[in-house]
């Protein structure tokens, strides 16, 4: 009778509560890291050369000037009753108002949000897509062929984004004239107009990520390949295609997850640049113009931002890795 009901963990329910448990343990590890690097953002800007008062009022004004807006920010006030607000500030959610600006920082945020995640997302799927795919044929047809994707997979992963964005538009934009070279169309206003302007930005981004997830993907199916159960199959009689993509490819996909999980975190930190190139109104966009004119609230939503989709994307990676190999699971 033990036996039978004592494992209370077996079927999907019990599979699902325990990764619904895990899930929530991982959340709740997450609040000191955020608070950590939350403290570690305040100290830093703080030390920053920069001043706010001056990004305000300019370089002509005078000391009394200064001192007056200083005094209105509440940066006149010691470090330890700036960060003691801040906290508290934080603990209801809110990380106050641009200091250029009457908006709340996350509300601006939220206006520019959309963009980079538009990039990083439509980055992340392109080099997913292209990347599994050439490390499949690159596995299963170790010829000339096979041996040429990897090779140029290589190639791409050492290109910088800058310089590709750069020859894109030259090729794309100046000499062919099919892409914008820059700006950005919101979906509502042109659905095709918004896929237009993100091809070359998505193409220049994901570059790099076709190229190691290619290199990981063709690692990763060698192995598997190479397994007992694989030549089980075989012997079996199984199609080919059935082998590879049902069986193979599910099994080799557990390592490659975590490329995937890693690049995505890495292209909304590059997507700072390709922003820049594209002129596009994303977060990257918005965090160099707030890092050179010293608005404080809003650099802090941004590191909040970002350590909240690092937390997301890590749980997400291992929730998936469960489902994809229930022997990973944790009880």
């Amino acid at each position: 009778m033990r036996g039978a009901t004592g494992n209370t963990s077996a079927g999907p329910g019990g599979g699902l509560r325990a990764v619904a448990g895990f899930v929530g343990r991982r959340l709740l590890l997450a609040v000191p890291l955020i608070w950590a690097v939350m403290t570690l953002s305040f100290v830093l800007l703080r030390m920053a050369p920069n001043d706010p008062a001056v990004s305000i009022l300019g370089d002509r004004a005078t000391p009394e000037q200064y001192d007056e807006v200083r005094r209105e920010l509440g940066l006149d006030r010691p470090l330890l009753a700036q960060y003691g607000s801040f906290l508290a500030d934080l603990a209801r959610g809110d990380v106050g108002d641009s200091l250029l600006s009457s908006r709340s920082a996350t509300e601006i945020i939220a206006d520019r949000l959309p963009v980079t995640l538009s990039l990083a997302l439509g980055a992340t799927v392109a080099s997913v897509v292209l990347g599994v795919a050439i490390g499949v044929f690159g596995a299963v047809r170790p010829s000339t062929a096979g041996r040429a994707s990897q090779v140029g997979a290589v190639v791409g992963q050492a290109v910088p984004n800058f310089w590709l964005a750069l020859v894109l538009i030259v090729v794309f934009s100046i000499w062919l004239g099919w892409l914008p070279p820059n700006g950005y169309t919101t979906f509502v206003d042109s659905p095709a107009d918004w896929a237009r302007g993100l091809v070359l930005p998505v193409a220049a981004l994901g570059a790099a990520g076709v190229a190691s997830i290619a290199r990981m993907t063709r690692g990763a199916m060698v192995e598997v390949l190479d397994r007992d159960f694989v030549r089980t199959l075989r012997a079996c009689g199984l199609p080919r295609r059935s082998i590879v993509y049902r069986h193979a490819l599910r099994n080799a996909a557990i390592p490659v997850l975590t490329v995937v999980g890693l690049r995505f975190i890495g292209m909304l930190s590059s997507a700072v640049v390709i922003e820049q190139i594209f002129a596009l109104p994303g977060v990257g966009t918005l965090a160099v113009t707030s890092a050179s004119r010293a608005d404080f609230p809003v650099m802090q939503a941004l590191v909040l931002y970002l350590t909240v989709a690092v937390v997301v994307v890590n749980v997400l990676v291992d929730a998936l890795y469960g489902w994809l190999n229930p022997r990973v699971r944790v009880p």
